[in-house]
C-alpha cells in the first residue's frame, strides 16, 4: 500500500508539466492533465520494461505453461466473483461460479487446468466496481492508476474492496506476495501483447484505451449493450484520422 502511495504521489507531481492536446474535453475525463501524465509514466514503464518481459516470457515458456499460469491466476480471482454475484443478487450465477471454482480448485488441480469450462460452466467476471454500479452508483471521472492502467472513480474504490477477497491479498510471506503480484501483471501484459498493433495505429492511443475502457466496464455493469453516450473506440481513431487527413 505504501508503494502505491508513493506512485500516486509520483505522478500527481508529473501532472504538472502534462499538456492537453487542441480540441473539445471529453466531460468524463475531468483529471484529462493528470491522466496523460499517469498515462505517459506507464507507457513509459511499459515499453522498457514490461512489454520486453512480457516478450521475453512469451518467447521462453511454452504455451501449455503460459496456459495453465492465466488457469491459476483466473481461479485465484474466483473468490472475488462468487462474493460479487451475492452482493449483486445473482443466486443462479453464484451456484455456478462456486460449482466452477470448486471444479477448477480440484480437479483442475489448483487452477492450473480449466475442466469447468469444458463441462459446460463458464467464466464470471464480477468485480466490486460492477456491483456498485448495478446498485446505481455512477462511474465518475475517468482515471488513470499508476502501473495499473485505466479506471474511474467508482472502480477505484472497487480495486479496494477487492483486495478484501483477494487471497493474495492474506499471504504472510513478503516474497510470495510480490513474486504472485508480478507474475501476475507479467501473465496480463503477455495476453495483452496481440492488441499493440492496434494500438499502435490508433489517432491517440491515450483516447483509444480512455473509450475501450469506458465502453467494456458499461458493458460489464449492465450485462449487455453499453449506454448510447459511450464511445466506441474506433469512432475515436476514425475522427483523428479525418481531421489529421483534413489538415
Amino acid at each position: 500500500m505504501r508503494i502505491r502511495i508513493l506512485l500516486l504521489a509520483a505522478a500527481g507531481m508529473l501532472s504538472a508539466c502534462a499538456t492537453l492536446p487542441p480540441g473539445e474535453r471529453d466531460p468524463r475525463d475531468r483529471f484529462e492533465r493528470t491522466n496523460r501524465a499517469v498515462y505517459r509514466f506507464n507507457d513509459s514503464l511499459d515499453r522498457h520494461i514490461a512489454r520486453p518481459l512480457a516478450k521475453g516470457y512469451v518467447k521462453a515458456v511454452p504455451r501449455p505453461v503460459r496456459s495453465g499460469v492465466s488457469n491459476f491466476f483466473n481461479n485465484l480471482f474466483y473468490p472475488t466473483v462468487i462474493v460479487n454475484d451475492l452482493l449483486q443478487a445473482k443466486l443462479k450465477s453464484f451456484a455456478s461460479d462456486t460449482t466452477r471454482l470448486v471444479v477448477n480448485t480440484t480437479i483442475g488441480i489448483g487452477g492450473l487446468f480449466d475442466p469447468a469450462s469444458q463441462i459446460g460452466l463458464p467464466a464470471g467476471d464480477e468485480d466490486f466496481g460492477q456491483t456498485l454500479g448495478k446498485w446505481g452508483v455512477p462511474s465518475g471521472p475517468y482515471v488513470v492508476l499508476p502501473i495499473w492502467g485505466p479506471s474511474s472513480v467508482r472502480d477505484t474504490v472497487g480495486f479496494v474492496g477487492d483486495q478484501f477477497t483477494d487471497p493474495k491479498t492474506y499471504l504472510n510471506n513478503i516474497y510470495w506476495s510480490l513474486g504472485l503480484g508480478g507474475l501476475s501483471l507479467l501473465d496480463r501484459r503477455a495476453e495483452l501483447l496481440a492488441t499493440d498493433d492496434v494500438l499502435a495505429k490508433a489517432y491517440d492511443p491515450y483516447v483509444f484505451i480512455r473509450n475501450a475502457y469506458l465502453q467494456r466496464r458499461e458493458y460489464q455493469v449492465k450485462d449487455g449493450a453499453p449506454s448510447d453516450d459511450v464511445e466506441m473506440p474506433i469512432e475515436e481513431e476514425d475522427k483523428g484520422t479525418s481531421e489529421a487527413t483534413s489538415r
